[in-house]
């Protein structure tokens, strides 16, 4: 039996990207899976793919009633063990030129809606005395970068606030994990929302270039699978919190650099 045999899973942001290789790979470790996006045909896909026990709830985090789509999400298996908060957007424009209900639209998806589900769920880990919360961050929760202002102020407050719930939770065999990527091979820049709220369109190329989902995905589930409270994943990025953390004019030289060569 592995540790995540039987395990029902509910994934957020499951139909590409990460979301997806989470859920193949956690459906290689024999877990039930609870696959959560906004497009059910590709949910359907990733379904047949990964030809585990799997329970489809489409939903628009940014719409939904979240409260009522966490008691679907309960009824399906009767409870859940782990909630990947996976679903995000991200941004590319300088905030001169970001229409302000952009700015709440990425706190909305990035931000509440993690808060939100986690919340609904707290209640039905402390009644079974278990429970894994793992959130979507990433290294611009740590440190800024242009073109991403109202993405990583919204990273930032999930830093801040899955950190705290590290800290003040009274819940036994509860943990949380803050996965903080850097530049992963997905989809995501293709989605980004423009200053007026449109997608980007556009395969950055340090997006086309970063580490693979699957190496990436590997190291969280690890992460999980050890109960650890932080996992990075990150090349450049990585050296750059350094400088950001020892040697912050070396960090706005860089990080001002690299952002207008994208």
């Amino acid at each position: 039996m592995g540790f995540f045999t039987n395990k029902v899973i509910w994934i957020t942001g499951a139909s590409s990207g990460l979301g997806e290789e989470l859920a193949l790979q956690l459906s290689r470790e024999n877990a039930r899976l609870i696959l959560t996006a906004r497009n059910a045909e590709a949910l359907a896909r990733v379904k047949e793919q990964t030809g585990a026990e799997c329970f489809l709830l489409p939903a628009d985090l940014e719409k939904d009633n979240l409260d009522q789509l966490s008691a679907a999400a309960l009824q399906a298996f009767g409870h859940i063990d782990i909630l990947i908060n996976n679903a995000g957007v991200t941004q590319r424009a300088v905030a001169e030129e970001t229409r302000l209900e952009v700015d709440r639209r990425l706190m909305e998806i990035n931000f509440f809606a993690p808060v939100a589900l986690t919340k609904s769920l707290l209640p039905h880990f402390r009644e079974r005395k278990t429970g894994q919360v793992v959130v979507m961050s990433s290294m611009a929760g740590l440190m800024g970068f242009p073109l991403r202002t109202s993405y990583a102020a919204a990273k930032h407050a999930l830093q801040g606030y899955f950190e705290t719930l590290q800290v003040e939770h009274t819940i036994p065999g509860f943990s949380v994990l803050i996965a903080s990527p850097g530049r992963i091979n997905t989809p995501i820049s293709l989605h980004a929302l423009t200053g007026s709220g449109e997608a980007h369109n556009k395969m950055d190329k340090g997006q086309a270039n970063g580490i693979p989902a699957a190496t990436c995905v590997r190291k969280i589930v690890a992460g999980m699978r050890k109960g650890k409270r932080r996992v990075i994943v990150a090349r450049g990025e990585r050296l750059l919190w350094a400088f950001h953390k020892f040697c912050p004019p070396l960090y706005y030289y860089i990080a001002r650099k690299v952002g207008a060569n994208q």
